[in-house]
């Protein structure tokens, strides 16, 4: 285990530099240069943008890949799960539950343009499949795990993530403000199209840390989060569907264990935490032990901001320009239109929801 955590080492510490370097960048611009009294400039925005110019600028060897992979893989779960303190368990299925209609109407809207448009592109139906699931329902992660299952090619493969990477990042630093002005500030609706409409776990943890840090709403960020959490359980029923309707004859088996994300039961236990202490310390605690408590959620919720941060500063350096201009104008524009189809349903969804007042 020391081994291991020496080998991460120094592309962890390179993460961390960064994020820092971004903290002060952005309390720098925004109270010195522009005089705010707090920065409206997301410092999650200046990790990401450090990371993707440091990354293509530097060619970072296999040692600094290895930290960068830990820490987009592991402390970017990390700070999913302990982000569960923020909302107790009622909360969760209740945002959890008003987003499932949601999901599954983005998700089926979203496979079946690709494969609409993939045949007209005259794309193969493997790469179709792979930016379906990819869009739909949780990147890169989703691709990984449905390739093996369609014999899908390592070039299908590269091309679906290239796809679903710049597409992702781009609307990353979009929606925030898309969703702002198009729903108003009404933090509940701005999460779950945040949390339904971008691809990459990692890309919709931070378009909602961008959101609240701009506009100073703290659940935008947890309704986004779980909202994406229960996109990626439908893994376990899209790979089943893949496999029928690509090719019914030979269905392959796949691992459940593999493709299910394990952190939702952390994000749940820090929720069910939550959920417990504030029952104990209001209804039995003294004033010192509920201050106590309440000390204990700021310092775990500040663990878990710091956590994420770290991962998005791993997500710049590990974006690959270079490698996403190679791309194919063909697999873009399928992904564009993906892209384009979940954000239009998501919003057009919402504008009813909130039409007949189903989330009020």
């Amino acid at each position: 285990m020391i081994l291991k955590f020496k080998e991460v080492l120094p592309g962890l510490f390179l993460t961390i530099i960064i994020y820092v370097f971004s903290y002060f960048l952005s309390i720098f611009f925004g109270t010195v240069l522009l005089g705010y009294e707090k920065s409206p400039i997301s410092n999650i925005l200046f990790a990401i943008l450090i990371g993707i110019i440091i990354g293509n600028t530097f060619n970072l060897n296999e040692r600094i890949n290895l930290g960068l992979n830990f820490s987009l893989k592991y402390i970017l779960r990390l700070g999913i799960i302990l982000m569960g303190i923020r909302l107790s368990l009622s909360d969760v299925f209740i945002y959890g539950a008003s987003s499932i209609p949601l999901v599954i109407l983005c998700i089926s809207s979203v496979v079946l343009v690709v494969i609409i448009f993939g045949k007209f592109s005259r794309i193969s139906t493997r790469l179709s499949y792979l930016i379906a699931v990819g869009t739909s329902i949780c990147g890169a992660s989703a691709i990984v795990a449905t390739a093996p299952v369609i014999n899908a090619k390592k070039a299908e493969i590269t091309y679906a993530i290239a796809n679903i990477t710049i597409i992702g990042v781009i609307v990353m630093f979009l929606y925030p403000y898309i969703a702002n002005y198009i729903f108003v500030k009404d933090p509940i609706t701005i999460g779950l199209f945040l949390g339904t409409s971008i691809h990459e776990t990692a890309q919709v943890i931070a378009s909602g840390l961008i959101y609240e840090q701009q506009y100073g709403e703290s659940i935008v960020l947890e309704i986004a989060a779980v909202t994406k959490l229960v996109r990626n359980t439908f893994l376990l029923i899209m790979i089943p569907m893949v496999i029928y309707f690509y090719n019914s004859k030979n269905k392959n088996s796949y691992s459940v264990s593999k493709i299910f994300p394990l952190f939702i039961f952390g994000f749940l236990f820090m929720s069910l935490v939550r959920s417990l202490g504030d029952y104990y310390f209001n209804s039995y605690g003294s004033v010192p032990n509920i201050e106590i408590w309440e000390y204990i959620i700021d310092v775990i919720i500040t663990l878990s901001g710091v956590s994420l941060g770290v991962a998005m500063a791993s997500l710049g350096l590990m974006t690959n320009i270079k490698e996403i201009l190679k791309m194919g104008y063909k697999p873009f524009f399928i992904g564009l239109i993906a892209a384009s189809t979940v954000g239009c349903v998501s919003i057009c969804a919402l504008k009813i929801f909130i039409w007949f007042e189903i989330f009020v």
